[in-house]
């Protein structure tokens, strides 16, 4: 049968449905972030840097806050801070915890990408109306939800 779709059930249809449809939009933004010597998920580091800027933030903190998991997290800002877009100093409470921080050149970058991902984000979903976003974002919300960590900052 071409063009039929067998799936072993509705929940494994919806899962592979958001699957596809991240790889489908993903291509957008590695593209423009590959302009810019950044992945994505540097680019998440980035900017949960800056908006607890000019505050430091402890590693493992910067870790659950991520969209999504970063299995090498040091080798990650290892890269952030030789571009010299973040800075990392030692705690001086607790010498184990490592503290990050946005530099003034990570936030001069993020400005300048700001028109450049408004323009992928709008490449992206744009033939979706206003209602149609919000209703969105309430369904992922919800079917994540249970598998959120209690202290997460995406429920």
């Amino acid at each position: 049968m071409q063009g039929a779709r067998k799936f072993d059930s509705l929940e494994q249809e919806a899962y592979l449905a958001i699957w596809r449809t991240f790889d489908r939009l993903r291509v957008f933004d590695e593209a423009l972030f590959a302009e810019w010597g950044l992945t994505a998920q540097q680019y998440n580091v980035l900017r949960l840097l800056r908006s607890s800027s000019p505050d430091s933030v402890p590693t493992l903190s910067l870790v659950t806050r991520m969209v999504s998991r970063a299995p090498d997290i040091t080798r990650m800002l290892d890269r952030l801070e030789e571009s010299g877009w973040i800075v990392r100093s030692r705690s001086l409470i607790d010498r184990r915890t490592v503290l990050v921080a946005i530099t003034e050149s990570g936030i001069e970058l993020l400005e300048r990408l700001s028109g450049p991902l408004r323009e992928c984000h709008a490449k992206q979903l744009e033939h979706l109306s206003e209602s149609e976003l919000k209703e969105l974002c309430q369904l992922l919300r919800k079917a994540r939800q249970p598998h959120e960590p209690p202290e997460s900052h995406w429920c």
